[in-house]
């Protein structure tokens, strides 16, 4: 090894047996470099005048984040299952341990489908998993296509569902009690609601019936279609509303909160790295998970 000039006023040097030339410095550290990228919120321009290297540089360096999927040693699990998207075309799908906050299984996706969310709880059976119950947001014919297990409707999701029927500030008085009532859904057990749903229906059963005053019309059509979508969408998932209520040995969560919480938390890591390709994306969010989940 001999001295072959200085480059940027850092000596270099040559292998005479190779022809290998490198700088006379210490080496970067590139597990140090992820770290900085994925935990240091540091861009990578910012990595590149760190290190004193290019952006290409910083680039190969993070070509080193390998992802391998592990399998929870826990295998008696609550399940809750949700999809987040970044845009219209790149979704990540996640089945998350309730108990341990671990997430058990992903797949990136276009959008959400009912087979996606089935070839997960079929991976994790066929990882010997033992599923005691499942909290859905509420995707059309989940529920049925799950139904060997206790599934519980998200809460949170169907007062989600009322608030677009209804809007946040209703017109007519059925209207805002029962948006009144489904708001405060968390704070009731099983009997009182359902014993407060079926006094707001009594109460508003005409108004809720009311069709248009046409008598051009043979069959005419309902007055308040929204409030009618809103009662019937509660009234059919309301057994699903409580299975946690009913299920109180599994300790089943009532919303898929504690999911949300974990996407809104990879969406700030990724919303630091605007304008990454998806496989870039998806590496530095295998990355994340893989640190934390």
């Amino acid at each position: 090894m001999v001295k072959n000039g200085q480059r940027k006023q850092v000596q270099q040097y040559k292998c005479r047996d190779c022809g290998r030339q490198f700088l006379g410095r210490k080496r970067r550290n590139k597990q140090q470099i992820i770290t900085d990228y994925i935990e240091g919120k540091q861009t990578r321009k910012q990595l590149a005048e760190k290190y004193g290297v290019s952006i290409r540089t910083i680039e190969r360096d993070l070509e080193g984040m390998r992802y391998v999927q592990k399998v929870s040693k826990d295998k008696e699990v609550v399940i809750q299952m949700d999809t987040t998207y970044w845009g219209r075309n790149f979704g990540l799908m996640v089945i998350k341990d309730a108990y341990r906050n671990k997430i058990l299984w992903r797949k990136y996706v276009r959008y959400e489908t009912i087979a996606d969310y089935v070839e997960g709880v079929c991976w994790l059976r066929e990882h010997h998993f033992t599923i005691y119950g499942i909290v859905i947001d509420g995707l059309r014919g989940l529920a049925e296509a799950l139904r060997i297990y206790p599934i519980q409707h998200c809460q949170f999701h169907q007062m989600m569902t009322i608030r677009r029927y209804l809007t946040g500030n209703p017109d007519i008085e059925a209207s805002k009690e029962l948006l009144s009532l489904v708001n405060n859904m968390t704070k009731m057990n099983k009997e009182s609601f359902i014993e407060a749903f079926d006094r707001w229906y009594f109460t508003y059963k005409e108004v809720l019936n009311e069709r248009v005053h046409d008598g051009r019309i043979k069959t005419p059509p309902y007055m308040r279609p929204k409030l009618r979508c809103a009662y019937f969408s509660i009234k059919r998932n309301m057994k699903r509303l409580w299975t946690f209520y009913d299920y109180t040995d599994r300790i089943i969560p009532n919303t898929n909160n504690g999911l949300e919480s974990i996407f809104a938390d990879i969406k700030s890591k990724v919303r630091v790295h605007s304008g990454l390709t998806k496989a870039h994306r998806m590496k530095l969010i295998d990355e994340y998970i893989s640190r934390h989940y």
